[in-house]
């Protein structure tokens, strides 16, 4: 017995511009502006790697980055959700929101792959995405 696998039309961009689905909420500019700069994005890894609050004179010292480029570069981190902060007197710690940064970062990559063609699905290592 042979079975027919059933291919999804692609849409025109006219169409696609008028579907709304989670991708469109997703792509959220304020997180992708804050990975556009190579100082921020070390920054970023280095609390990553980090795994703790850090003033920003401390992310200061160990990036060599001057005090006022890390305090604009983590703010606008926290604009954009990956970071939070919390201020103890004048010293203000930046630590990473680590499960909202993965839960986006994964919602998105799974929304990425629903929307393209079933030809293209990419083997998910862990089982993770939904079957085509």
């Amino acid at each position: 017995m042979m079975t027919q696998v059933r291919r999804r039309k692609p849409m025109t961009p006219k169409q696609a511009s008028a579907c709304c689905g989670p991708i469109d909420e997703l792509l959220d500019p304020e997180l992708f502006k804050s990975f556009c700069d190579p100082t921020r994005t070390r920054l970023l890894a280095c609390l990553i790697k980090c795994g703790r609050p850090y003033s920003v004179t401390e992310v200061a010292a160990c990036c060599s980055v001057d005090f006022s480029v890390v305090s604009r570069h983590l703010q606008m981190l926290e604009r954009a959700g990956i970071l939070e902060s919390t201020k103890a007197g004048r010293t203000v710690s930046y630590a990473v929101r680590y499960r909202h940064l993965c839960r986006t970062l994964r919602e998105l990559a799974n929304a990425i792959e629903q929307c393209g063609p079933a030809d293209q699905a990419v083997a998910c290592a862990g089982g993770c995405c939904e079957k085509r």
